[in-house]
């Protein structure tokens, strides 16, 4: 009968658990690129999509989730509701709507830091 070293069994229930609790949050406290969006007709939520509100896309939160965005180069920071999917853009995190995007004194894209509110 072969044992295994305590160390070593500690080591990959360690990790076991740390990935669990990585996967069961993922934009707790994520930073990355965004950008903003102005046209669409409708979200992928369903609902009518207002280009002044304070709403965002993100690929795997929830909707209705409740983020605060703040843009790293100002400092400046925003609560966005998420009701759309996307960016579908390598090194993006979220896309905001005009308004939001522009509350926060964005341009074109910046690098944000997102925190869920609820």
């Amino acid at each position: 009968m072969h044992i295994r070293p305590v160390a070593k069994i500690a080591a990959a229930t360690l990790g076991t658990a740390l990935s669990l609790v990585a996967a069961t949050q993922p934009a707790a406290a994520q930073s990355g690129g965004a950008s903003w969006y102005g046209s669409g007709h409708r979200t992928a939520s369903g609902e009518r999509f207002n280009p002044n509100g304070m709403t965002a896309a993100h690929r795997s939160l929830p909707f209705g989730t409740r983020v605060r965005v703040e843009n790293q180069r100002t400092g400046r920071s925003v609560v966005v509701r998420i009701n759309d999917r996307g960016p579908f853009v390598r090194g993006r995190i979220i896309d905001l709507s005009r308004g939001s995007a522009r509350a926060l004194g964005m341009g074109g894209t910046t690098y944000v830091s997102l925190h869920v509110m609820n």
